[in-house]
């Protein structure tokens, strides 16, 4: 009485004009519409992966992708464009976070770039092996490592830059 069981190669479901707006076969399931709204409090649960040309939260509700106990990826040939119009972008993760750009380079564009948890060097007695360095920052924008100095050796370094 509270279910409904069909035993078929094939179950479509079509709209007031013929368009298919769920097909299930023993190889796939179809979801034909323009937009696919899951309302579940806990979100979406996929065993395996997806594929989908874009994934949005509602206006002023936040877009979560999460992988509790396993690793998330995200791969496209021409590139991945993670884009916040409004609000902040955050990646949060027990372990390491990695950017790698195995032909290019990592730009960081912003006003300001921090790094509230960066160590800041001590120096030690005179001849002491412990090496410290600055971080120098080009004009285009590179960043390079020079060995520290009393005061700033970013300048007399800068012959790196060109």
């Amino acid at each position: 009485p509270k279910m409904v069981e069909v035993q078929s190669q094939q179950f479509q479901i079509n709209s007031n004009n013929g368009k298919p707006l769920f097909t299930v076969d023993e190889k796939e399931v179809v979801v034909g519409t323009d937009k696919l709204r899951v309302t579940g409090p806990e979100g979406a649960l996929f065993e395996h992966s997806v594929e989908t040309p874009l994934v949005r939260a509602d206006p002023f509700q936040d877009l979560r992708l999460e992988s509790p106990t396993r690793s998330l990826s995200m791969d496209a040939p021409r590139g991945v464009h993670i884009q916040a119009h409004a609000g902040k972008i955050e990646a949060l993760s027990q372990m390491d976070i990695v950017l790698h750009s195995s032909d290019g380079m990592l730009v960081l564009d912003a006003e300001t770039v921090c790094l509230p948890k960066l160590v800041q060097g001590t120096w030690g007695p005179s001849g002491s092996s412990q090496r410290l360095y600055e971080i120098c920052v080009c004009p285009d924008g590179k960043l390079y490592l020079s060995v520290a100095g009393v005061g700033t050796t970013c300048q007399e370094n800068s012959h790196i830059c060109l």
